[in-house]
Parts: structure tokens; C-alpha cells; sequence
């Protein structure tokens, strides 16, 4: 049983708390699924937790909900991950795709909102390119005014749920000014002439990833998210309220390996006593339980602080993703070494944590570009 005692941190409201009790006990229930077919399975898991309400937190009201509530995202994404890596990443994907609806959409586009709450839709966030990753403003992708429409050309890549998904939010070029504050963004059905799957892409923990291409896309002027050059804006709106929240599914992959180790060290037996009775095993979980309550106070008040009205959390959420994804890696880590053979042995629990956590220290900012913003932030730049 995982330590729940953090809830009671005055970061959490009453309902927080009732959220996570009442995931935890849908978890127990749904939770692992196959993975055999990560793309069955990922719709599998959009359409149970929308069924089961969950979704609801990842998008506003589309008839003029508050504001997204960044410590209910947190929670559900620690507590996913820590039962299941792909529940968390379809979770996650609803709300990161459906982020500039929320936060920037029109009543029209909204509506889109209904379907992926209820788990009807699946949504993608399609920036990345191969060229632009990190830098953005590097973005090479275009979108061409014409009449009433824009026509986009070019390519993104590392995309999630990329060919599952129903609708796109894609960043393209519309040339308003130079660099980043020439971005725009389109809101872009799967089904749009033009819009192709060119590459499904594989990584050591499975997840739907594509490379998309653009050729002679054309969407509605009213596709766009915002107004004509604000893309850039709103990318960097929506990773302020998302980014904390990789912090928050690293620390619940954290949470599993801390609790695999301690059942570990109490069972396995080592020179005649238990693994635990080593003072350097006792050392790593020292170290192992300080880096997940660091973690946590950093992700919680990042979280707290964006729901608290503050207009941007760059600096805190920043802090949080870098440091909740480096520790955990350290964390499972740990757990590996632990569990000597079994820690390697695939489909083992640790291991497969060992995989899914490496990529977190990449997407949505890697930890080099963490350290960056963090910099900038402090100095006053």
C-alpha cells in the first residue's frame, strides 16, 4: 500500500482527497491492463475513464467551466502511473491535446471538448517537429492563408497518439513575425484530406506515437485556436498548467518502486535475515523515501500555486518536472539494484518502471531546457 499521508498536506482540499480515494479504488479494479495492443488498449483505457468520470478533470466545462484544476490533474496522474504507465499516458494525452480548447478554444470548438471528456474522442498536442523539439521557435511547418481557409504543409513527429487520435491540436508557421511570435495553432480533425499517418514510432515503453504529414491541409479559418500569431503563447500556457504534472506521474512511478523495495527488503532474506537488515540497503530506502517526499512537495506546490490564481508557474513547474523525473530515474534505479536478477528480468514490475520513466526526463521540456527556464526565471530574465 502506497503512503497516502501527503494528502493531508494543506496543498489538498476535502475533494482532492476524495478523488484519490475514489481512483484508488477504481484502480484496484481496472488496473494493469494488456499491453499486447497498445493501441486497443489506450482506446480501452480513454473509454473507461471517461465512463468512469475521470476524464472530466482533463478539459474544462465546454459550456464555460472553471479553470482547470492543476492538483486533481496531479493526483490522477500520480496515482495512474503508480498502477499503470499507459493508464497514465491516456489520461494525460486527453488533457495536454485538448489544453488550448480549454484554455483559448471558441465555443464551437468546445464542443469537441464533450466527446473527449466522456472518452468518445481521443486528442493529440502535435508540436514537435524533426527539426524543432526544444526550440520551437525553430518550427519550420506552415500554414498558408487562402480565402476563408488555411492550407498547412509540412511534417510533426514524436506525436502522441498519433494515429488513434480524433483531433489534432497542430502548431504551424503563419508568419506574423519572426520566430515564435509568428506560431499559430489549428485545431485539426484525424479525417482532414491532406493530414496522413507516415510513420508509427516504437520506444522501450510502448506508447501510440506517429509521425505526421501535412500536404495541402486545408482547415476553416475558425480552426484556429486564438488569434493569428499567438501559437507560441499558447503552447507555452498549456505546458505551464501540464508540465507539473509529468512531475506528478514520475513521482507516482517513484511511489511503485519505493513500495516494491520495501516488500523486498521484508521478504527476501539475505546471510540468514531479512535484505532489509542491511544498513546499506536501509540507506538506499532512506534516500529512495527522501527523493519522493522532495518530489512531491515540489509538484504539490507548483500545482497549488497555479490554482491558487497565479497567471503563470513557469519557475515552480519547471522545478518540479526536473527534479520529480531526474529522482525518480534515481529511484527506480535503486529499485533495480535491489531486486538483483528479477530487477532486469523483463515484464517484472521494476523493470518495466525502468523504462517508462526515461522518457519523462525528455517530453513536454527535457532536463537540460528545465535547467534553462529555471535559470531565467531566478535571475530575472
Amino acid at each position: 500500500m502506497a503512503d497516502g499521508s501527503f494528502l493531508e498536506w494543506p496543498f489538498f482540499e476535502d475533494r482532492h482527497r476524495a478523488l484519490a480515494g475514489q481512483l484508488e479504488e477504481w484502480c484496484k479494479t481496472h488496473l494493469p491492463v494488456d499491453h499486447s495492443d497498445v493501441d486497443a488498449a489506450c482506446r480501452d483505457l480513454v473509454m473507461a475513464l471517461g465512463k468512469a468520470g475521470f476524464l472530466s478533470h482533463s478539459a474544462i466545462e465546454p459550456d464555460g467551466g472553471g479553470p482547470l484544476d492543476v492538483r486533481s490533474l496531479a493526483l490522477i496522474r500520480e496515482t495512474l502511473a503508480r498502477h499503470d504507465g499507459l493508464a497514465d499516458f491516456a489520461f494525460a494525452m486527453q488533457g495536454l491535446g485538448t489544453g488550448a480548447i480549454s484554455l483559448f478554444g471558441t465555443d464551437e470548438q468546445r464542443g469537441w471538448l464533450r466527446r473527449t471528456r466522456a472518452g468518445e474522442a481521443i486528442s493529440a498536442f502535435a508540436l514537435s517537429e524533426p527539426k524543432s523539439g526544444s526550440d520551437v521557435a525553430n518550427m519550420e511547418m506552415i500554414a498558408e492563408r487562402d480565402g476563408d481557409s488555411y492550407v498547412l504543409s509540412g511534417e510533426k513527429t514524436w506525436i502522441s497518439n498519433g494515429g488513434i487520435a480524433d483531433l489534432y491540436c497542430v502548431f504551424a508557421r503563419t508568419g506574423e513575425a519572426p520566430g515564435a511570435r509568428g506560431i499559430s495553432v489549428f485545431l485539426v480533425a484525424a479525417d482532414t484530406p491532406g493530414l496522413a499517418i507516415a510513420e508509427r514510432l516504437e520506444v522501450i515503453a510502448p506508447h501510440p506515437l506517429a509521425r505526421l504529414t501535412f500536404r495541402d491541409c486545408r482547415v476553416p479559418a475558425s480552426a484556429m485556436i486564438g488569434k493569428p500569431g499567438e501559437g507560441f503563447k499558447i503552447a507555452m500556457s498549456v505546458l505551464d498548467v501540464f508540465r507539473s504534472t509529468v512531475g506528478a506521474a514520475a513521482l507516482g512511478f517513484a511511489r511503485r518502486a519505493l513500495d516494491e523495495t520495501i516488500h523486498r527488503a521484508r521478504n527476501r532474506e539475505l546471510f540468514g535475515a531479512p535484505l532489509g537488515d542491511l544498513q546499506m540497503v536501509q540507506g538506499h530506502i532512506a534516500d529512495m523515501a527522501l527523493d519522493v517526499d522532495a518530489a512531491a512537495l515540489l509538484v504539490y506546490r507548483a500545482a497549488w500555486t497555479k490554482d491558487m490564481g497565479a497567471p503563470r508557474v513557469t519557475r515552480e513547474a519547471a522545478m518540479a518536472k526536473l527534479y520529480a523525473t531526474d529522482r525518480a530515474q534515481q529511484v527506480i534505479d535503486k529499485a533495480v539494484q535491489i531486486h538483483g536478477g528479477d530487477g532486469v528480468r523483463k515484464g517484472s514490475i521494476v523493470e518495466s518502471l525502468y523504462r517508462e520513466i526515461r522518457a519523462l526526463r525528455i517530453y513536454e521540456g527535457a532536463s537540460d531546457v528545465q535547467k534553462v527556464v529555471i535559470a531565467r526565471q531566478v535571475m530575472g530574465g
